[in-house]
C-alpha cells in the first residue's frame, strides 16, 4: 500500500486497463440509453472502456458532436477504437444528412424507428408491423415494469434476453430488404450492433 493507504494497481491491472478498447459514445438521452448501454459496459469492464457523451437535439447535431469530438482526439493523439451515435428516428427531419455525415467520418450508428423502446419490446416479442412511439413506449413500460428510468430488474432481464431480441431485429432487416423498404424502416433496430461492440473478444 502507498502512504496515503489506497493500494497501487498492479501490473496486471494496469496492463489490461491500457489494453482495453475504447468506445465514444454519443446519446440523445442521458438516462435510458446510458443506464442500457452502461450495464453491457460494466459487464465487459476488463476489455472495454465506454465514453458517454450527450447531446440534445437532432440527429444531424449529434453526429456533428461526434465529429467534433473525433476531431479533437486526433489532434490530441487520443482517438477512441470507435465512434457511435445512438438516436431515435421518431419524427426527426434530415436523418439522412445525419446518416451521410456519419459514413463521411468514419462514425457509426446505433439507430431505432420508431424509439429505442421498440429495441426493448423486441427481448419479449416479434413486432413485425409498423408502431408509433407512443405505443412502443407503453409495452415496453408494461413488459419492464419501469419507464425511461430502467431498474436493475428490468436491466437483468434485457440481458437476459439478448439473443432473442438480435435475431428479431435482424428478421426485421431481412424484411424490410425483401420489401424494397429504406434501411431502418419502421419498426427497426440496430441497437444490438453496438451491444456485439462492447461485448467483443
Amino acid at each position: 500500500m502507498s502512504r496515503t493507504g489506497r493500494r497501487r494497481p498492479g501490473r496486471a491491472q494496469a496492463a489490461s486497463h491500457a489494453a482495453a478498447r475504447k468506445l465514444h459514445v454519443f446519446t440523445e438521452g442521458e438516462k435510458t440509453e446510458v443506464q442500457y448501454l452502461g450495464r453491457w459496459s460494466q459487464s465487459h469492464r476488463e476489455r472495454v472502456l465506454v465514453v458517454f457523451g450527450h447531446f440534445h437535439g437532432s440527429p444531424r447535431r449529434l453526429v456533428e458532436e461526434a465529429r467534433k469530438q473525433k476531431r479533437k482526439d486526433r489532434r490530441r493523439d487520443q482517438l477512441a477504437d470507435e465512434y457511435w451515435c445512438v438516436f431515435d428516428i421518431d419524427e426527426h427531419r434530415r436523418v439522412p444528412e445525419a446518416i451521410d455525415m456519419a459514413q463521411a467520418n468514419q462514425i457509426r450508428l446505433a439507430v431505432s424507428n420508431p424509439c429505442i423502446e421498440l429495441w426493448f419490446l423486441l427481448h419479449f416479442e416479434d413486432q413485425n408491423a409498423y408502431i408509433d412511439r407512443s405505443a412502443a413506449q407503453s409495452e415496453s413500460k408494461r413488459r419492464l415494469q419501469c419507464g425511461k428510468n430502467l431498474s436493475s430488474e428490468a436491466l437483468a432481464r434485457l440481458e437476459a434476453r439478448f439473443e432473442d431480441a438480435r435475431r428479431r431485429a435482424q428478421n426485421l432487416d431481412r424484411k424490410h430488404e425483401l420489401d424494397g423498404s429504406p434501411p431502418r424502416t419502421n419498426p427497426s433496430s440496430n441497437i444490438w450492433e453496438l451491444v456485439e461492440r462492447i461485448r467483443a473478444e
